[in-house]
């Protein structure tokens, strides 16, 4: 009834099934049945040529890697990196040297001391690590792109930045180096140095410093190594390189100039390991706003206040002082604060020093005159008497200097003004025979009934016996008397503002202004108009 069913040992011994296109495939001992022979080309094909595919491609990379690593043990048999690449008796090795800056980081003016964040590209060859040629080129002449070999492993021309301050001489981090078949090497380490840089304080905060980073071996001399600028399009690259896309512009110094150049110096031979060097230039200026704004201005603005003293009357003496000295102080605090910026160095004076002192110069001067109107007005015929000396230096010395002639006095009869000229004279004496304390307090001094006195004698139309009085009096006088006090009050108000305004005025501009002619060259080096830049790049940055 029922057709008989397959089983595994009738499979083996092939007696009971029989069915048509059907294959048996008997594998390691053992019977597969499959598909159709059209289903299996189908389905099965695909499958196994994306297996074999996987399979060729992980041989091929694990037998590439393999053969890296196996050049890399064989170039490292018998190598010393302590030993110079020389092929034969008395090889230079030539080595190139490039600079990329990457970022300013600042300028201690206090401590001198630049600090940068660079990349160092230096390139050279070594025979003993070429594979480009028998016998190395027979087993490993498929790898024909560079090699990656730890820097520590191989030889390095001890080149180090000689003018650091913080005796740092080694790069941030030893990283690979590449190696071409042909032996050559290419290493780009990074690296942040502190660079000493001689500070010129003459026109702080409007000035611009000229900074310089060189780099020597320490190891070889110049019969030993070469050093070179590297060379791009048959050019030496005779700048720094600065990348827009990378480069982290300072906040405080803009670069205008970014030379480099290979120096000899004829001082030495070349046995000595200063006679050859490589030196990367930054000429950079200051941004003075900071300092505008946060010294310059409010220093400006205090200074001016002492020539509001002028404008105060001569009775407020004690006040007058009071200001002049707040100011001064005042002063005193932005001069310690330039005194911590700039370096300590007695070759010049910084040019925002120079005015602090100018200005304090001129407030003391301010507190000197108000001390000395305030002892002189307080003076008393009875207590003080004017020397011989002085008589002569006020009266003789004085007026022939200031080119000051008296005139003599010539009496017209039909003109006589009796009343005018014995007030004035009357006036005069009583000015000379009162103290200047007694007429500020004048209350006290009627109570005593001396000032009353006083006026009565001089005019006789004096109703009061105050000084207002005696202004009134003398303005009620002839038209000659009238002009002479007025410009004796003319000239006691505007004297001292006028001199003092025009005296900090001149001396505010003369000073900023020669910080204003302060630029930095239009060349790096005088004497040479070539910029040092790139011919064909975007130099927005230095500008």
């Amino acid at each position: 009834m029922h057709a008989p069913m397959c089983t595994h040992t009738d499979t083996q011994t092939h007696s009971h099934c029989n069915r048509p296109n059907q294959k048996v495939v008997v594998v390691s001992g053992g019977v597969m049945s499959l598909q159709s022979q059209t289903e299996m080309a189908a389905g099965s094909l695909p499958v196994v040529s994306l297996r074999l595919w996987t399979f060729l491609v992980i041989s091929t990379t694990a037998a590439g890697l393999n053969l890296e690593g196996e050049l890399v043990k064989d170039l490292m048999i018998g190598y010393n990196k302590n030993v110079r690449p020389m092929e034969k008796s008395g090889d230079i090795t030539k080595v190139t040297v490039k600079m990329t800056l990457t970022n300013l980081i600042s300028l201690n003016e206090k401590e001198e001391a630049l600090t940068t964040s660079v990349w160092i590209e230096m390139q050279w060859c070594d025979y003993r690590l070429r594979w480009d040629q028998p016998p190395r080129s027979a087993l490993y002449g498929n790898l024909t792109s560079q090699m990656r070999i730890p820097s520590k492993s191989i030889w390095l021309p001890d080149i180090i930045l000689e003018n650091n301050v913080d005796g740092k001489f080694e790069v941030a981090m030893y990283c690979n180096a590449l190696v071409s078949p042909d032996g050559c090497v290419y290493w780009l380490p990074p690296a942040i140095y502190r660079s000493a840089c001689s500070i010129t304080v003459n026109y702080f905060p409007f000035d611009w410093q000229n900074c310089s980073m060189v780099f020597r071996s320490q190891s070889y001399n110049a019969n030993e190594i070469l050093l070179v600028l590297t060379e791009e399009d048959n050019q030496p690259v005779e700048w720094v390189v600065i990348d827009p896309e990378a480069f982290t512009e300072n906040g405080e110094w803009i670069i205008k100039h970014r030379p480099a150049k290979k120096l000899i110096n004829k001082r030495y031979t070349k046995d000595e390991l200063e006679y050859q060097e490589v030196v990367f230039f930054l000429i950079i200026q200051r941004k003075p706003l900071f300092y505008v704004i946060n010294i310059i201005v409010p220093c400006v603005l205090i200074s001016s206040l002492g020539l509001l003293v002028y404008f105060l009357p001569a009775k407020a003496g004690g006040q007058k002082c009071t200001v002049s000295i707040m100011i001064l102080l005042a002063q005193t605090v932005f001069l310690i604060l330039i005194a911590k910026k700039v370096p300590e160095t007695s070759q010049a004076v910084p040019l925002i020093g120079k005015y602090v002192v100018f200005v304090m110069s001129v407030t003391i001067i301010v507190v000197m005159n108000c001390v000395i109107v305030l002892n002189v007005s307080l003076r008393s015929p009875n207590t003080h008497m004017l020397t011989n000396k002085s008589r002569k230096i006020l009266l003789n010395i004085v007026p022939r200097v200031l080119r000051m002639q008296m005139r003599l006095w010539a009496p017209t009869f039909p003109g006589r003004r009796r009343s005018s000229l014995g007030l004035i004279t009357k006036a005069e004496e009583y000015v000379m025979k009162t103290a200047r304390s007694e007429l500020m307090f004048s209350k006290l001094r009627e109570r005593e009934g001396l000032m009353k006195a006083a006026l009565e004698k001089i005019h006789s139309g004096l109703d009061g016996g105050t000084a207002q009085d005696l202004r009134a009096s003398l303005a009620q006088a002839s038209p000659e008397v009238r002009q002479c006090v007025a410009s004796c009050k003319h000239i006691a108000q505007s004297l001292h503002p006028s001199a003092m305004v025009l005296s900090f005025f001149l001396g505010t501009v003369g000073i900023f202004l020669t910080g204003h002619f302060n630029q930095p060259p239009s060349v790096p080096f005088p004497g040479d108009s070539r910029l040092y830049l790139p011919p064909t790049k975007n130099n927005t940055i230095d500008e």
